[in-house]
């Protein structure tokens, strides 16, 4: 798409260092907002690959700004560290950034440690059942509002909580399915439950008060959406079986 008249009041705003600052969270299991380290030292994802189109429909170079996590992303939305992100968003989260289009609606569920008998959510929702989340994210305050019984404790990375699922240390892992089922294919004995207690909506973002950079995202990502930009970021992160998800149910 052509850039607006006002295109340098939009780079001012955008890219204010002279290069889009896309941030974007790790794990290893990658997905439609969790990204994974490449062994070349770069980095792979959907967010990558969206944030790679919009930096050239810029004319801006792109440059990766890491955090372990949605929430570190979020409580960075003020401090001017970073410029676009694509992330899940709540109420909370709409308070300290502007969300654009969404791009993917994914079912929140919980996978449990091995051997264990949990089999549904009510197994699961018992006292003294430890549940981990990641810590403040949209599944993690999910997760606190379903569960009465069973506690809920938030831990900053993925890989802690995998170590801690994979030697028992806690009962279950409170994420999105898909990445769940990836987890469960690397922990022998591990259980995804059936049933979803939340569906997590992920949307491109940028701080609050740029809003010529917000009108661009949104106008990107709806772009992005019908010309298969984003189907082809899906299809280059091993997601050509899920379909691009927009609006929530």
């Amino acid at each position: 798409m052509a850039l607006p008249a006002n295109a340098d009041a939009l780079k001012d705003q955008i890219a204010p260092t002279g290069k889009l600052r896309v941030a974007i969270a790790i794990s290893p299991a990658g997905g439609a907002f969790w990204c994974t380290k490449t062994e070349s030292g770069g980095y792979a994802g959907v967010p990558v690959d969206l944030g790679k189109a919009m930096a050239a429909e810029l004319n801006v170079p792109v440059e990766y700004v890491v955090h372990q996590n949605s929430g570190q992303i979020t409580d960075a939305a003020a401090k001017s560290t970073w410029d676009v992100t694509f992330l899940p968003k709540d109420p909370e989260r709409e308070t300290k950034m502007t969300f654009g289009p969404i791009y993917e609606v994914a079912d929140a569920t919980y996978i449990v440690r091995p051997g264990s008998t949990v089999k549904t959510f009510a197994d699961l929702d018992q006292d003294g059942i430890k549940v981990a989340a990641v810590n403040n994210t949209t599944t993690m305050r999910g997760a606190i509002a379903h569960l009465k019984h069973a506690k809920v404790t938030g831990y900053q990375t993925y890989d802690e909580i995998f170590n801690l699922l994979k030697s028992g240390g806690i009962d279950a892992f409170a994420l999105s399915r898909d990445q769940l089922n990836a987890m469960a294919k690397k922990i022998p004995g591990t259980r995804v439950l059936d049933e979803t207690f939340k569906q997590t909506v992920t949307a491109v973002a940028v701080p609050l008060n740029h809003p010529l950079a917000a009108a661009f995202v949104t106008k990107f990502m709806t772009d992005a959406t019908a010309n298969g930009t984003l189907r082809k970021a899906y299809d280059n992160n091993g997601l050509k079986d899920t379909p691009v998800r927009t609006g929530a149910k």
